[in-house]
């Protein structure tokens, strides 16, 4: 990707909850100079950059906030994808896909047209399907085109262990795999706390084996995003930190691996979809898509993964 492409401007497309939080997180963390909207509904769009401009001034810096089309995308370094049809209480994120894919159809040409050659993230569910519609779409590398994937679900992930452990969150590792969604699953072989194997970090704590149940853990996981959107209408603060630190995985060169989705070129015996792994993150997006050894009841629950996927794929019939 061309220096010239590092403009530091950002354009989020959809302007409702988690595009606004998201523009909220790249403020508060001082990392883009320009913020861009592009919506179909011009009313929110205005509402959005007003309330925003307001907290900008409010912490006296000198953002630019504003509305704007889709010929933005030409010279911004990210493009950060919200687009789609919201998810309703009880629905899986897979529900979502005639709807969201109905509106992308209408987005993906005027963003090539534009000439955008920056760094696509996606976060419109259902996410994998997406990432592979708008990498097919969009002729860039998979380095630049990408989504969240389960990164959402790792954050969850963290946090229930960090409960069920008594353990400080931050010095957890475990990713979860696969699709975002309700075939994701965790590859225990590679939890560690504070670099310890978790098997060997419950013995030398004195805490039972049985404190984790992998089962009813990724159980948790999935239906986190349900429970929240049941209770609230809708995810949006988990995701929007998400987004933010992949932005700061950018822009420092910080080679962080992240667990995105990602199209696969044979990874795990898969190709022509897109699915959750662990990628190296840097200036140029994604710099490696990380192959993990999985033990045979992982690699299981993967291809059990990559086949909802697949089976979703080919449902719509991708070109």
């Amino acid at each position: 990707m061309s220096s010239k492409w590092k403009t530091r401007k950002v354009v989020i497309v959809g302007a409702g909850h988690v595009g606004s939080h998201i523009a909220l997180c790249l403020m508060y963390g001082h990392l883009v100079n320009e913020i861009v909207f592009v919506d179909i509904n011009p009313a929110a769009v205005e509402a959005q950059v007003m309330d925003l401009d307001d907290l900008a001034s409010a912490l006296g810096d000198s953002f630019i906030i504003r509305g704007g089309t889709y010929e933005d995308c030409k010279d911004a370094h990210f493009v950060v994808m919200t687009a789609g049809r919201s998810r309703r209480p009880g629905e899986s994120r897979l529900d979502m896909m005639a709807g969201t894919l109905k509106v992308l159809q209408k987005v993906v040409d005027p963003i090539r047209e534009s000439g955008f050659h920056g760094v696509l993230i996606n976060v419109s569910n259902p996410c994998d399907i997406v990432t592979e519609y708008l990498y097919r779409s969009l002729d860039l590398p998979r380095t630049q085109v990408f989504g969240t994937g389960t990164s959402l679900d790792t954050a969850r992930l963290r946090r229930i262990l960090a409960s069920k452990l008594g353990a400080n969150r931050k010095q957890i590792q475990a990713f979860c795999m696969g699709e975002h969604g309700d075939s994701s699953f965790i590859p225990a072989s590679h939890i560690s706390v504070g670099g310890i194997p978790l098997h060997e970090y419950l013995a030398v704590s004195h805490q039972d084996i049985d404190t984790v149940d992998l089962d009813q853990t990724v159980d948790e996981v999935r239906k986190a995003g349900g429970k929240i959107v049941s209770g609230k209408g809708c995810t949006e603060f988990g995701i929007a930190s998400v987004v933010s630190e992949i932005v700061i995985a950018v822009l420092h060169d910080e080679q962080r691996i992240m667990p995105l989705s990602v199209h696969l070129e044979g990874e795990y015996g898969a190709k022509g979809l897109a699915a959750g792994t662990p990628c190296v993150v840097g200036a140029d997006g994604i710099e490696e898509v990380l192959q993990l050894e999985l033990k045979p009841d992982e690699m299981v629950r993967m291809n059990n993964s990559l086949g909802v996927i697949r089976q979703n794929l080919d449902a719509i019939n991708l070109k």
